[in-house]
């Protein structure tokens, strides 16, 4: 495989499971959001994927985000588009070596995670079917020059309101984006901040119910 991972089988086996990617965020590790796993539901095949950037100690990124006088913060975008590509190449591979079903591959990312999550699913229409975008954004580097016309794709986005990271006027923009271009998307802010408040694990988890 091109990325590490972990692996949760089904609890219930099934022919074709439903598939659920996991992408954490900047400084972390395919541990972080495996933590979901067990609460999932148990048909699910829950894959939790490394970020391919060692940053030592334990910490990956999908891309540098670099400090400097001039410009601030700033995400080194080269590498972002690469994990874009990596992470549909590894879609693509758990697809096929778990044989899952075509049509129910859900992406779960956070912040870093999240925002590529959205990438994914502009570049390759229709890989990913659910996504779940947690303490994210849509990067405008990192979107399609044309939107391409038959995405089915749906979004769920939660925020928090008092995030100090990504602030949550960037998280706002997205299903502003979402509804131009007639992509289904759900919206939702809880009153924490970089993180996932535990209602905010419940809301997406009978999201994703209601799609299996």
């Amino acid at each position: 495989m091109s990325l590490e991972y972990l692996v949760r089988k089904p609890k219930t086996a099934v022919a074709q499971p439903p598939l659920l990617i996991l992408l954490h965020g900047y400084g972390s590790n395919e541990q972080d959001l495996f933590s979901f796993a067990e609460e999932l539901p148990d048909e699910l095949l829950i894959i939790s994927a490394r970020a391919p950037f060692d940053m030592g100690y334990g910490g990956y990124a999908w891309y540098a985000i670099n400090f400097d006088d001039q410009n601030g913060k700033f995400s080194d975008i080269p590498q972002a588009k690469s994990s874009v590509t990596k992470i549909a190449e590894f879609v693509k591979e758990i697809q096929q070596e778990f044989q899952t079903a075509p049509e129910k591959t859900f992406l779960l990312g956070f912040s870093q995670g999240a925002i590529l999550s959205y990438a994914v699913s502009f570049h390759y229409p229709n890989l990913v079917n659910h996504v779940v975008a947690l303490s994210g954004y849509i990067n405008d580097d990192l979107i399609p020059t044309e939107m391409p016309p038959a995405i089915a794709t749906d979004y769920y986005i939660s925020h928090g309101s008092v995030d100090q990271v990504l602030p949550v006027d960037w998280a706002r923009k997205a299903p502003v984006y979402l509804n131009m271009h007639g992509l289904d998307n759900e919206y939702s802010e809880y009153p924490v901040g970089h993180g996932v408040a535990p209602q905010n694990f419940y809301s997406f988890k009978e999201w994703i119910e209601k799609r299996l």
